[in-house]
């Protein structure tokens, strides 16, 4: 009971006084997750929108595939993104393997399926909403989508952030293709795992007390975005 007191103790200092591991692994994280999100936003938000109004064969494929990878396993990510970014593989040339590149790479992956999904779904059903008004306008397909988009913003917005969440808890994939090297690729995941095996608590409880704090924001966030366009609709 007194070791983990001290742990959380020494947590404490080490959050207070900023200390210079703690808060280069954090930057870090938060550039490598917030790097992933905007490439999952940049390519889910266009072609999720694309899906929703476009008709085409094939396109229930497409769809299934996209959910499906909602749910890919990101040791399984990794271990492709490994083998293509290895030396052996047909990105190698690159140099990009066990670097932050690959990283926010592994990450995006994981978060575009998220981002494109929710858009497709939501941007579906304004499109099937507001069919009547865009036919009387002449608006069909992606004539329709920088509209529906600008209308959606609030839910997309919630998407974005429910990508930030799955990419900053995310330890298997960044592991994989990061190689966690000290002062090049460890994230606050990787190093809570390392730590906490080597029993440095003080460490991986810091780290640990952010993560819980960004989860914290990214919830008080969604709920209130969702709080405003509740508000504006009725206005």
């Amino acid at each position: 009971m007194q070791e983990l007191q001290s742990a959380f103790w020494e947590a404490g200092r080490l959050l207070l006084t900023f200390d210079s591991d703690l808060t280069e692994i954090v930057f870090l994280s938060l550039r490598v997750t917030l790097s992933a999100v905007f490439i999952g936003c940049l390519i889910g938000f266009p072609f999720g929108a694309f899906l929703a109004v476009a008709r085409f064969p094939g396109r229930t494929v497409i769809v299934v595939i996209v959910n499906a990878f909602m749910g890919l396993p990101p040791v399984v990510a990794g271990l492709f993104l490994y083998l293509l970014l290895s030396r052996s593989g047909p990105l190698g040339p690159l140099a990009l393997l066990y670097t932050p590149t690959a990283m926010i790479i592994a990450q995006a992956v994981l978060v575009t399926p998220i981002v494109t999904a929710m858009t497709r779904q939501v941007v579906e059903d304004l499109y099937q909403e507001y069919d009547e008004q865009f036919r009387s306008m002449g608006l069909f397909g992606a004539r329709a989508v920088p509209s529906l988009l600008w209308d959606a913003r609030y839910s997309l917005i919630t998407g974005a952030l429910a990508g930030f969440g799955r990419a900053a808890a995310e330890v298997g994939a960044v592991l994989i293709v990061g190689g966690n090297i000290n002062h090049v690729t460890r994230v606050m995941t990787t190093t809570i795992a390392l730590e906490t095996s080597r029993g440095n608590l003080s460490l991986a409880l810091g780290l640990g007390l952010v993560l819980i704090s960004l989860s914290l924001l990214i919830n008080a966030a969604v709920m209130s975005l969702r709080g405003s366009a509740k508000r504006l609709a009725y206005v």
